[in-house]
Formats: structure tokens, sequence, C-alpha cells
């Protein structure tokens, strides 16, 4: 192993926790979604940990209708903060830690969203990142004057043109284009101002951005989809992706051809970094973290647990199969594919019942699950890391807020003594914590 080539470390702030049942934990902040002190301690632990960067999923709209399931679960996003207010009001909470919020390009506009995240770039001295998302949740559709939710493939397209737009709105202005020169009255430099004035399928965007270009050029471009349209996007335009495998072949394979994506477009291979959910239970000892473990599987409803199954499938109705039986057959749907397929390949693969699928999901959602002690967990994340499995992780406690609190206590400090995870910070911005260049502004004239 090159020894001065580190893993990266995101944590992911899903209110309770990401198990379906985490808000039910005696140790759960069950308000969470709507508390800014519990996230504001999160951070701040996050931080003092050395964390790369919070990070913050988002849906549009509570995810399904099916109301016996929703009463029960905190997972919906039936009850939390808008990401980009909360994040922004994090930045001020903390100094280094990066910043990335999800957005989606089906239900939003590019300029809207390039001068949101251009402004969190400011505001918090060149942290920010953009996770892009096209928006799986067909109930957001209906939040915004649509009478259907478009397709995986017409939802990519309009992402594609999208992220070409938000990107050369980050460029709108160089670096030194501000002179803000009180004795001459020049404010800035009408030589580096550049309109974008883009004309495309989906938008008509005569720009420039209203605020200067960021302190890292540009926010960190994020994605998370796996299928072949969202490789496609994140091996043109990402920087750093979330990924869901739970099987290091898998996630070799995933590795490799994002990494021969890149080559076809042009791109350097350091130019992409490839954080892979996990989803730990840690303990003091191997029983005391299966534990952990056991007393969060005995609080899922099977009721939430069903439902859970359904929605991860893309919506397709289970109410009439049976639970010990197999997965039957699932239909297309415009929903989310690449974590749809993945849990059908799981099932098929173990041979698992409906119930058992929806048992092993209760936690992880299909991320990689592990239960163990801090050395045996820290075998795992070494072995995908050297191998090339994964440049980091994107840490998913069960609950929380006690359950990170078990990763940063217990899993941290073994990663350190190994070498593994940087003791202190060694930059101020998102880009430094990551290992990503500062992008040129392709407008400058040299």
């Amino acid at each position: 192993m090159d020894e001065r080539r580190q893993m990266h470390l995101g944590a992911f702030l899903y209110p309770t926790g990401y198990h379906v049942a985490g808000w039910r934990h005696p140790d759960a902040q069950a308000d969470a979604g709507v508390n800014f002190e519990h996230y504001g301690e999160l951070a701040r632990r996050a931080e003092a940990a050395h964390f790369d960067l919070l990070f913050l999923a988002d849906s549009l709209a509570i995810r399904g209708d099916d109301i016996d399931a929703l009463e029960r679960t905190a997972i919906r996003y039936v009850a939390q903060f808008e990401p980009l207010t909360l994040i922004s009001a994090l930045s001020a909470r903390t100094q280094r830690i990066g910043l990335v919020a999800s957005a989606s390009t089906t239900y939003n506009e590019p300029y809207h969203i390039a001068r949101k995240f251009a402004s969190l770039d400011h505001i918090s001295g060149g942290r920010a990142g953009w996770n892009l998302i096209t928006s799986q949740n067909e109930y957001e559709a209906l939040n915004f004057g649509a009478h259907y939710h478009p397709s995986h493939a017409q939802r990519y397209a309009r992402a594609g043109e999208f992220v070409d737009v938000v990107q050369g709105l980050w460029d709108s202005w160089e670096d030194d284009a501000f002179p803000r020169d009180k004795r001459s009255g020049l404010f800035f430099d009408r030589g580096k101002l550049h309109p974008l004035r883009h004309e495309g399928e989906h938008f008509q965007v005569r720009g420039p951005l209203n605020i200067p270009r960021s302190p890292q050029g540009a926010p960190v471009l994020v994605q998370a989809g796996a299928s072949d349209a969202g490789r496609s996007l994140a091996a043109r335009s990402a920087e750093l992706v979330f990924g869901a495998q739970n099987d290091m072949h898998e996630a070799k394979a995933f590795y490799r051809d994002l990494r021969a994506r890149l080559t076809t477009c042009g791109r350097a291979d350091k130019s992409l970094k490839i954080m892979v959910g996990v989803f730990p239970y840690a303990g003091r000892s191997y029983a005391e973290a299966e534990d952990k473990y056991e007393a969060l599987q005995q609080l899922v409803h099977p009721v939430s647990g069903l439902s859970l199954l359904s929605a991860q499938l893309g919506g397709c109705d289970l109410s009439k199969v049976d639970p010990d039986g197999p997965l039957p057959e699932i239909s297309e749907t415009q929903a989310g594919q690449s974590r749809r397929q993945l849990l059908i390949d799981m099932a098929r693969r173990e041979d698992l019942t409906v119930r058992q699928l929806y048992q092993r999901i209760a936690g992880g959602r299909g991320h990689w699950q592990l239960i163990g002690t801090p050395e045996s967990i820290c075998d795992e994340l070494e072995q995908w890391f050297i191998e090339s499995a994964a440049d980091g992780f994107n840490v998913m406690p069960p609950y929380s807020p006690a359950g990170f609190y078990d990763f940063i206590e217990l899993i941290v400090p073994e990663l350190v003594r190994r070498g593994l995870f940087r003791d202190g910070y060694r930059g101020n911005t998102l880009r430094s914590h990551l290992g990503l260049a500062v992008p040129s502004n392709r407008f400058a004239r040299g």
C-alpha cells in the first residue's frame, strides 16, 4: 500500500439513524429531524474526528402514501429539515469539515442550484459539495404540478444538461474579476465577466451568476447513481461518487468500471473519488456488537419492513405476497434502477424469502453492513481500501447519535493507529481533504 494514500470518511447525517427502527432505540434522538442542536453536536464531533465531510440526503416529498407504514417510520422524509438550509446553518458551527447536501435536477432549475451552492461555498470558506440526484421518488411530481414522474432516461438526459449549465454558471467570473477599487471606482472588471448564454433542449439560461467565483473554484460535484446512465454521468462530471455495494467483488468491479469510463471521458484518475456506504455495528466485543444489531432488529414492525422493501423495489405491491416465500418477479418502474436491481440480485443470490430480505434491508437498505469489534471492522475497511474497492467510506450509523459516536470512539482511533486515516486536517477546503484539484475557469484567457 502507498503509505501516503489514506481513506476518506463521510458522516451520513440521517436524522435518527439509517435503520428503519432506529428512532425507537432508547438512545436515539427521536425528534432529530427537526432538532438543530442534535445536528450541531453531530457535526462538531465529526469535525473533531477529522471526517472529510458531512452528508445530507433529501426527498422533495414523503416517500409513499401507505399511512399504516408511514406512521411507524422516521426514515421516509416525513419530518426533517430542508438540507441546504440545515447545512448552511451547520457551516457556522464548524470550521473545516466538508458540507455536502443533495438537490434534485428534476425539480429544480440550474440557476437556483448554482447560486445556492456557490453561496454556501463562500459562506463556509470553500467547504461545499452538491450531491446531484435525479429524484427516484415518484411522489415528488405531485408537489410540482406534474401529472407523471419523468422516466429514468428522461431524468438523466435533463441531469446531463443541468450539470453543464451549473458548471458554466460557476465560471461566470474569473478569480480576480472583482478589484473593488475604491479610488478608481471600478467594482469589477468587465473583461473577466462571462455570461453563459446557454440554449439547449431543456434549458435556456443567459447568466451570468450574480455571485463571484467560489473559493474552491467550484463546489465539489457529488453523485450516487449506479445505473449505466448514472455511471456515465458520474464519469463525465462527478468528482466524488457514493457507492452502495455490499460485496467486495461487486465494489471492485464498480470501481474499475468508473475508472475506465473516466479515461474514455479524457479525465485524470485522481479527478474522482469513490466512497462506499458502510452500515456499522461496533462493539468492544463481537457479542456486544451482535447485541446492538439484535436489539434494533427486534424493533422492526412487519408493516414497516414490508413497506420499506416495496419502496426500495420501486413501489411494487407486495401486500399479497407470502412473506415466507421467495421474492416474485418484479416489474420495471421509473424509480431508481440500481438499488432495485441490487436487492433483487441479493435475494436471488442468497435465496432469501421476502421476510428475510426486508429484515436484511431494515438496517442498511442494501448497503454494506458490518458487525464486530474495532479490529475486525477495520480489517474489512482496510481490505476494501487497499484492494481498490473504495477510496473511503460514507458512514451510516444505525441509530443516532449513539451509533455514530460508537464509530468515532471505537473505529476512527484504530484507523488512525494503522495509518489509514488522518490524525488532523491538512487543509481547509473540501477539495483539499479529498485531494481534488481546483478546476480552471473555462472562459479565462490564459
